[in-house]
């Protein structure tokens, strides 16, 4: 396991400064801040928690609801900014962790050291989902916000298919961490939202 790290301070601040801006809605710097408190439960487990925390303060650096390339464009930057910062190794993993997000799936050809760490990852970052109902709630009127140009009807079609899509899966979570600790009231979560953007 990689010892613990700390990015420089001004590099912090530029990355969060990447997570401001009124168009921001759930993907604001709170994001990245819930998901490093959450890499403080299972760092010791982590085969490489260096390049999760990279990944969870880069993954969506860029963010622009109307593209498809957020992710690899996240990805491309975080080379860029760490490049001579952070170990080789552990910069690969974490641009490969950033990539991972734009499917939300572990890639069949993974190395298996790294498998572990990316399915932690992609749980954290879905973790919202089987957060307390208040603070699902606030996380879905951050996405509304963020599309916030896209009619209401239009939207609620859109957000429902999304969410039934997640709710589909065999199972939302990834490790055992995950699934113990959010798949059961992920669901729940996810039946009351499709409920109501469903409602007339």
């Amino acid at each position: 396991m990689a010892e613990p790290f700390a990015l420089p301070e001004d590099l912090l601040a530029e990355i969060r400064s990447l997570h401001e801006g009124p168009d921001r809605g759930y993907h604001a710097w709170s994001h990245p801040l819930a998901l490093l408190g959450l890499l403080d439960e299972v760092a010791g487990d982590l085969d490489d928690p260096l390049a999760v925390r990279c990944a969870i303060l880069l993954h969506d650096a860029i963010y622009e609801p109307r593209r498809a390339d957020n992710e690899t464009r996240s990805a491309e930057l975080a080379r860029r900014m760490l490049d001579g910062v952070v170990p080789e190794v552990s910069l690969a993993r974490a641009i490969r962790l950033i990539e991972a997000t734009q499917r939300h799936a572990i890639p069949d050809d993974l190395p298996a050291d790294e498998r572990g760490d990316m399915g932690v990852f992609l749980d954290m970052d879905l973790s919202i989902l089987g957060a307390a109902p208040e603070a699902f709630d606030a996380y879905e009127a951050g996405v509304r916000h963020e599309y916030r140009e896209v009619p209401e009807a239009l939207f609620r079609q859109g957000r429902a298919a999304i969410l039934e899509r997640f709710l589909e899966r065999e199972a939302l979570y990834f490790s055992p961490w995950g699934r113990a600790r959010f798949e059961a009231p992920a669901r729940a979560n996810l039946r009351r939202s499709i409920a109501a953007l469903r409602a007339d």
